[in-house]
């Protein structure tokens, strides 16, 4: 192996582990600015649904120097198991819980 592909082989593992870190810390924003944790209650559209996926590569740099809400993947709060995947996109909201 020469010098070039040493480098090559070094520096793609740099990458590929600081994509992987950049990925954690957006799902780290979500959970801590957006609420959004396994399985968190969202509604769109009036419906309630339980969060499955969350888009991180969706998130956009603001100006003011924060990030937009991910897009989520969802099913149906009241029949999760026998729903369909839904695209929510980024207009949701997370579930007011009642505080008894």
């Amino acid at each position: 192996m020469d010098y070039g592909e040493s480098v090559q082989k070094v520096l793609l593992r740099k990458i590929r582990k600081a994509e992987q870190d950049l990925m954690q810390l957006k799902l780290d924003y979500c959970r801590f600015v957006f609420g959004l944790a396994q399985r968190a209650r969202v509604v769109s559209g009036g419906v309630t649904y339980l969060v499955l996926s969350v888009d991180v590569d969706s998130m956009v740099s603001t100006e003011e120097g924060a990030f937009t809400r991910p897009a989520v993947e969802g099913v149906p709060a009241d029949k999760p198991e026998q729903a369909e995947t839904v695209q929510l996109g980024i207009d949701w909201v997370l579930e007011q819980r009642s505080k008894n």
